[in-house]
């Protein structure tokens, strides 16, 4: 304590009195007899490698002030050089000016500096936190630091290359996406059924936008509207009087404009009901031509004729009777299709094409997402006007239908493809963003020239409809049996061309329901059908919940095919829309008006009780819906036949690499009947149903020698297995493009 307080005492001496000894090189040692104070400074205070070891007597006061001095040059010479002042420096009296004048003093007057080899250095300095700049370099360059960093660095490198190389890979041998209108099934609107919003005893646009959640609950992601343009309704909505306006009967184009907003905002796509082949007798073109203004004088075909005389030939309208009729203003006859108020176009007259162009483009633009084009086959017709042929040439020349014809002349003429490709093309001009592309269904019924139909595809080559409308599964009450199913569903699956798309459709608006036409006990088995078999399906509205025919009186006819014949009209399966129980179903619910009946069994069969019944048959349409899109083998695997007698039709639906698959076991026919699967290997034996039209047999287990099904009862089994059914039956198996399942990364590849 003593020598403390002496030392002390003698720290403010006059530094310029040191002795020569007091010049310390790298270690001094000065050997005193009070008492002795050992000092060893770090690298990180005094220069680098100094290292001070000081033993002082108390009355050395020259010494002391020499190692104090030293100290205190030392830290300021190093913090200078690295650019680092500690401010925070406090001598053992607190008095850090007092400490830094001496040194800067000591600086000045006494040279006291080391100078170091740069190795040495590097050797015995070590880093530390907050390092300057200079001090890093130092030791970047050391082999421990810059191996370890380069390996870093390349090893990135790899890394990011082979991710690359890999996501090529996945893309090059991914199959393509499905698109938008391959995803859900497709639901048709018939806008005057549908809702009502107003009261006037007509569904309306505005009906339709209230009833967006329907589709939402169904899985529904594409919704086809029948014509809602401006129109004189003599056929409703298929004879145009403005192609770019709304018919006041269902809103403004305001609302349209809202109710496309309201579908995209929730993920629905529009698809509008597009009537190329005729207009409205009262469409300023048709008005025009008549008075023969030299552009619009040959917008539709004019023939001369006599008014009382025999017509130009003897084509037969859809309707019945002649397909011309006089006009009086223009004296001549005009060919009509359809109607005699729906003229049919003349599209042998470029600018009758240019003017449906740009209507294609005038809807387009305002964002619509596809179109159904009506009536394709009777665009064009033969220029030469020959008579057709008769069906049966030993029956007197008169004929009153179409169905005493061969339309040969008037339908499917050389030409009409080259028209839809164009009108595809404008399509693809507006499907160029992602997400963005424009659908393109033709409506076509060839019957039994069902190769006619499939020309409406589009091939490698050329682009044209997405896929043809599908009408084969009408008939399926014509033939209540398995054999009559797979016959029909063959019709379509064996004559497509090779990786297209299948499409089906079991109702429309031209057609009785499948309610009334098999019976309400073969609902569910035909939607069940209807959702399982590889493609898109489409539903009429009302389907989804088993709606039937109405009884329409002669006075309450309102279909002009109906009024030609009372056996043909299309009134029945066109009735308003059973949402609930309550006054007109739910339909109009402000007034007590509909523009047709509702059917008697609303109370009971309506979309209010059916969401409630785990068992309906709205409830297993939307559970079906939902399994179609999350099952990659619904809705993209393979399609094999399996069986087919004379109540049952059955067939599998796989993927390969897939361990999941299902066989559909649908009994149309009007018994009972026992299934024997044993002799496919390729089933598992024993068999559990996923799913019944008759509910009480969900989650039953069959043999698969024994699978008992009742008539009408439909069943989807989901079974497990490693071998495919596909692989050894090529010939019964159809897939439209093939990819396997690759469960380690779960990802689809070509194979």
């Amino acid at each position: 304590m003593v020598c403390s307080q002496q030392c002390n005492k003698k720290r403010s001496a006059n530094v310029h009195h040191l002795p020569q000894v007091c010049h310390i090189p790298q270690v001094a040692l000065l050997r005193l007899s009070c008492c002795t104070l050992t000092l060893s400074h770090s690298t990180s205070r005094c220069a680098p490698g100094l290292s001070v070891i000081v033993r002082k007597s108390c009355s050395n006061t020259v010494c002391f002030q020499l190692l104090t001095s030293l100290s205190e040059m030392s830290v300021r010479k190093d913090s200078v050089e690295l650019g680092v002042t500690n401010l925070g420096f406090r001598d053992a009296d607190g008095d850090a000016s007092d400490t830094i004048s001496e040194a800067e003093s000591v600086e000045k007057q006494e040279s006291v500096g080391v100078k170091m080899d740069p190795e040495e250095k590097y050797n015995q300095m070590k880093p530390y936190a907050g390092m300057p700049k200079e001090v890093l370099l130092l030791y970047s360059s050391q082999a421990r630091y810059r191996v370890p960093r380069e390996v870093l660095f390349w090893l990135m490198v790899c890394v990011t290359l082979a991710l690359v190389a890999v996501t090529i890979t996945v893309i090059a041998l991914s199959p393509r996406c499905l698109s938008w209108w391959q995803a859900s099934p497709v639901y048709q609107v018939y806008p005057r059924s549908f809702k009502d919003s107003d009261g006037d005893g007509v569904g309306d646009l505005k009906g339709i936008m209230e009833k967006l959640d329907h589709f939402q609950y169904l899985n529904i992601k594409s919704v086809w509207i029948s014509p809602f343009y401006r129109s004189p309704m003599k056929d409703f909505g298929y004879d145009v009087e403005d192609f770019r306006d709304i018919d006041p009967l269902f809103g403004t184009m305001q609302d349209f404009e809202e109710l496309l907003a309201a579908m995209h905002d929730r993920g629905l796509k529009l698809i509008m009901d597009f009537i190329p082949n005729h207009t409205s007798d009262r469409h300023r073109w048709f008005n025009l031509s008549r008075i023969r203004d030299p552009h619009y004088d040959d917008y539709y075909v004019w023939v001369d004729c006599d008014p009382n005389g025999p017509k130009p030939n003897n084509w037969v309208s859809i309707f019945g009777n002649s397909s011309w009729t006089y006009d009086e203003v223009r004296g001549q006859c005009y060919l009509h299709q359809f109607l005699k108020e729906q003229p049919d176009l003349n599209f042998r007259n470029p600018n009758v094409f240019q003017e449906i162009i740009d209507i294609i483009h005038f809807w387009l633009k305002k964002g619509v997402d596809g179109f159904r084009m009506d009536a394709v086959k009777h665009i064009l017709e033969a220029a030469h006007l020959r008579d057709e042929p008769q069906v049966d040439p030993n029956k007197p020349p008169l004929v009153t239908t179409e169905w005493d014809l061969h339309s040969d002349y008037t339908t499917s003429q050389v030409g009409l493809h080259d028209l839809l490709r164009e009108f595809r093309a404008v399509l693809d001009t507006y499907s160029r963003e992602p997400s963005k592309y424009r659908f393109m269904v033709t409506e076509s019924y060839d019957y039994d020239e069902v190769e006619k139909t499939m020309m409406y595809y589009s091939t490698h080559l050329v682009r044209e409809s997405d896929f043809p409308f599908n009408f084969y599964l009408l008939d399926l009450p014509h033939n209540a049996s398995g054999v009559w199913a797979k016959h029909l569903v063959h019709i379509w699956m064996g004559n497509m061309p090779r990786g297209e798309w299948p499409n089906w459709v079991v109702g429309n608006h031209d057609r009785h329901r499948i309610g009334s036409s098999a019976g309400p006990a073969y609902v569910r088995v035909i939607n069940m059908l209807l959702l399982t078999l590889p493609g898109t399906p489409t539903t009429y509205y009302g389907e989804e919940i088993g709606m039937e025919n109405i009884n329409v009186t002669q006075s309450e006819i309102q279909d002009p095919a109906g009024k030609y014949n009372t056996s043909a009209s299309r009134d029945p399966e066109r009735s308003p829309m059973q949402w609930n129980g309550d006054m007109n179903a739910g339909f109009n619910n402000k007034t007590n008006i509909t523009w047709l009946p509702v059917h008697p069994d609303y109370e009971t069969v309506n979309v209010e009780v059916q969401m409630k019944d785990s068992g309906s048959v709205l409830s297993q349409y939307r559970f079906l819906s939902n399994l179609r899109e999350s099952e990659l083998a619904l809705h993209r695997g393979w399609f094999c036949y399996i069986h087919a007698d004379a109540n049952v039709f059955s067939y599998l639906r796989e993927l390969d690499g897939l361990n999941r698959a299902y066989l559909m076991v649908l009994n149309f026919g009007k018994e009972s009947a026992i299934t024997d699967l044993s002799s496919i290997p390729e089933l598992p034996d024993q068999l559990m149903v996923l799913l019944s039209t008759n509910q009480v047999n969900d989650g039953k287990v069959y043999q698969k020698s024994q699978i008992q099904t009742e008539a009408g009862e439909g069943l989807v089994i989901q079974y497990s297995t490693s071998r495919r059914y596909n692989p050894n039956h090529p010939e019964e198996c159809y897939v439209s493009e093939k990819a396997c399942y690759l469960p380690t990364i779960n990802i689809l590849y070509k194979c």
